[in-house]
């Protein structure tokens, strides 16, 4: 799991409490602040989750190619 998502969801938790006293406490400042933090949070998380799946597939890609040298190897021993 990328620092990224672990990081946002953090940010996005902290911006839910920040947002949700300032409706409690009718500070419309805080509210709006903690509605940028948990957007920040969510844009953070999901830029994580692309990374993630960008190595994903690059796993598998690079997962494939040694499957398939592997394959080659065993057909001509002398490679």
């Amino acid at each position: 799991m990328d620092k990224d998502r672990v990081e946002g969801k953090i940010e996005d938790v902290k911006g839910r409490v920040k947002r949700q006293v300032g409706e409690w406490t009718g500070d419309e400042q805080t509210q709006a602040e903690g509605a940028a933090e948990q957007v920040k949070g969510k844009i953070q998380n999901a830029w994580g989750k692309a990374k993630d799946a960008g190595r994903e597939v690059l796993d598998k890609n690079k997962d494939a190619s040694n499957d398939a040298s592997n394959k080659d190897r065993k057909k001509d021993p002398a490679a």
